[in-house]
């Protein structure tokens, strides 16, 4: 069982306990960081092991756009604490029962964000020599 409480950021507040940070306001509500965002809520965990797991499970709900149905708020929209708590914490420890797949999992997106951050790179690469190819043909 994981082991882990969620709370409303306050600005300035430091954490010793290995936290993440989960937007609580807009479209992109639920999204994950290890830096703290204005509109936030912060999970804090017991141990190091329990932080890799949930961190996982925040980024697919956010990406799976999970947060969505439970936003509230005509213009700005957001999400509550307690509809976070009350579902975050069900998800988190699903992921635990099939512990292989998890981990399989983790591998593997990491993986993948490794081979995305590898194309970007590329990309920008290839920006550039196409910019400084046009450079040159415009300075002759």
């Amino acid at each position: 069982m994981l082991q882990f409480s969620i709370k409303t950021y306050k600005k300035g507040t430091t954490y010793q306990n290995p936290h993440i940070f989960i937007l609580n306001k807009g479209m992109n509500a639920g999204k994950p960081s290890k830096e703290p965002f204005t509109n936030s809520f912060v999970i804090i965990f017991q141990n190091k092991e329990d932080y890799e797991t949930v961190y996982l499970t925040a980024y697919a709900l956010w990406k799976t756009k999970f947060w969505h149905q439970f936003l509230i708020g005509s213009v700005i929209p957001f999400l509550r604490l307690c509809d976070v708590r009350k579902e975050f914490s069900p998800k988190a420890n699903q992921e635990i029962k099939d512990h292989k797949e998890h981990e399989k999992n983790i591998q593997t997106i990491k993986l993948l964000e490794q081979s995305e951050k590898r194309f970007n790179e590329n990309l920008a690469l290839i920006s550039d020599i196409k910019r400084t190819i046009l450079y040159r043909y415009c300075n002759r």
